[in-house]
């Protein structure tokens, strides 16, 4: 996993129509909480067309050596924040607070403080737990730029609906957030909804989005 964390970011740098790229590594299995499967990577990218895009996935998908390989095109449709200073919802024109019918995907991620770090930690893992039994959920995976401090999550939900029941209802989710509003954890996060389109590939074996 580190070569491909290292080398991609160079592989993928002068890729046509890239407007950004993050790679990143990935929590075990489908863990939430901090930690590291090796030999799993994730890519996230903006396009500034979508036939650029595609082209990006024939090729990331053609890769010597890969086991299994799952790609999804996406639509902001809401959202807040900022990953390294740019502002992801409105690159990907953020559609406010339109409801769109279907599955819906959500990302956060977020720089957290070192100290902060403790309590993040033992709170996520709660928070998982929780995740983990909210109805609606199809898929979830965690994600990161490091294996500390610089965390996040990709999951896919039935519907807004659901999604919206663990984002606002769910006890302890509720609690850890007032908490990192508070505690003041991250230094810079980012909160968005995108709507999916022209999955190909497997996920542990099958398309979530099938």
């Amino acid at each position: 996993m580190v070569p491909a964390l290292v080398f991609d970011r160079v592989r993928y740098r002068q890729t046509e129509g890239l407007q950004f790229l993050r790679v990143l590594g990935t929590g075990k299995g489908s863990s939430t909480a901090p930690g590291t499967e090796f030999g799993r990577t994730a890519l996230f990218c903006l396009f500034n067309d979508e036939q650029s895009a595609d082209a990006h996935i024939a090729r990331v998908g053609s890769r010597r050596g890969l086991a299994e390989s799952w790609h999804v095109k996406l639509r902001g449709a809401g959202g807040h924040g900022s990953w390294h200073g740019v502002q992801i919802p409105q690159l990907m024109h953020d559609a406010g607070t339109q409801v769109v019918p279907g599955p819906v995907v959500f990302i956060t991620r977020a720089n957290i403080r070192a100290r902060s770090w403790r309590a993040f930690s033992r709170d996520a893992a709660v928070i998982d737990e929780e995740l983990h039994q909210s109805d609606g959920l199809l898929a979830v995976v965690g994600v990161g730029e490091a294996p500390i401090l610089r965390l996040g999550t990709f999951s896919i939900w039935r519907d807004v609906a659901a999604m919206n029941n663990f984002a606002h209802r769910q006890p302890e989710h509720h609690r850890v957030v007032a908490r990192t509003r508070t505690e003041r954890w991250y230094g810079e996060e980012m909160f968005a909804r995108f709507t999916p389109f022209g999955s190909t590939g497997s996920w542990d074996g099958q398309n979530p989005l099938s």
